[in-house]
């Protein structure tokens, strides 16, 4: 059995650590809150592009773009794919990191020849481990989500998608569903179904004769461009929101584990103590009887 120094400088260390832990809570916590409150404001504007390309398709519903599957919905053959994986650049935030992989290598077991495009330090480094190839590496933090740096990975995206006559976009990243629950998942945000708008509410009257310049074309792909571009910071926002909610849920079950190792630490000691404290009125109780046998008394 351990004595009560060594009982005693494990209190310490766990103390320190309950110390860290809890600090972490209120950092994520305080980031959740902001970071919340950015994923609500993005909300109207990802809307508000997706009814302006239903509108586009109800003035000219046969339009052909590589945005957009073919009218007649013929599926092309050697689909080639790019996708953007999103990480957090840290673990201790439970098993959010490794939902991601595990999506990340499900869509690769359907598209081998996918290129990853990579937001995190996590995902970066555990791509290198298992030498899977990664097109491209974005340095910049993934605590930091912003709409520069969401228009800079969308311009890319995008650059690749149209230069290398790419045929589908995915992104994949811990969504937000409803309340504060975080569940991984792979969408597909190239090309568009049309079928994907018609759900989308619209009372604005259609004006028919309605002109586009310099051509519908140039107009649809500035409109994507933006769609993309308020996806991916939507994703950012998301992803975010759903790290700082799972390092939390892992920051509050250390700090209920190190408040249950220190009161049994706790226990541990007063027995300890305890027990020495019987052995030395024992020691000194027979010493003393030893002596007065001693002196005869």
């Amino acid at each position: 059995m351990p004595n009560t120094k060594e009982i005693k400088k494990r209190i310490k260390s766990v103390e320190d650590t309950h110390k860290i832990t809890n600090a972490m809570y209120l950092i994520a916590s305080t980031k959740l809150r902001k970071a919340k409150s950015d994923f609500d404001h993005t909300k109207p504007y990802f809307m508000a592009l997706r009814q302006e390309i239903k509108r586009i398709f109800r003035l000219s519903s046969d339009i052909e773009s590589n945005y957009f599957y073919p009218i007649d919905n013929i599926k092309k053959e050697n689909v080639k794919s790019i996708a953007l994986v999103i990480t957090a650049d840290k673990g201790l935030a439970g098993s959010y990191n490794q939902n991601v992989i595990k999506e990340s290598l499900k869509i690769l077991d359907d598209y081998p020849d996918m290129k990853l495009f990579v937001v995190g330090e996590y995902g970066r480094h555990y791509f290198n481990e298992h030498n899977i190839k990664v097109e491209q590496s974005f340095l910049y933090t993934a605590s930091s989500p912003t709409m520069h740096r969401a228009r800079e990975i969308a311009d890319l995206l995008l650059e690749e998608y149209n230069r290398n006559s790419f045929t589908k976009l995915f992104v994949i990243y811990t969504d937000l569903e409803s309340g504060l629950v975080g569940e991984a998942k792979s969408n597909r945000i190239l090309p568009f179904h049309r079928a994907e708008f018609s759900d989308i509410s619209d009372d604005t009257k259609v004006v028919r004769n309605l002109e586009f310049y310099p051509s519908l074309t140039h107009v649809l792909a500035n409109v994507v461009k933006s769609y993309v571009t308020g996806y991916v910071y939507s994703a950012l926002i998301d992803s975010f929101c759903c790290e700082q909610e799972a390092r939390m849920m892992a920051m509050s079950s250390a700090n209920d584990n190190a408040k249950n190792i220190l009161t049994n630490l706790q226990m541990q000691f007063n027995q300890v103590r305890q027990a020495q404290i019987t052995q030395e009125i024992t020691e000194i109780s027979a010493g003393a009887k030893a002596r007065l046998r001693k002196e005869g008394v």
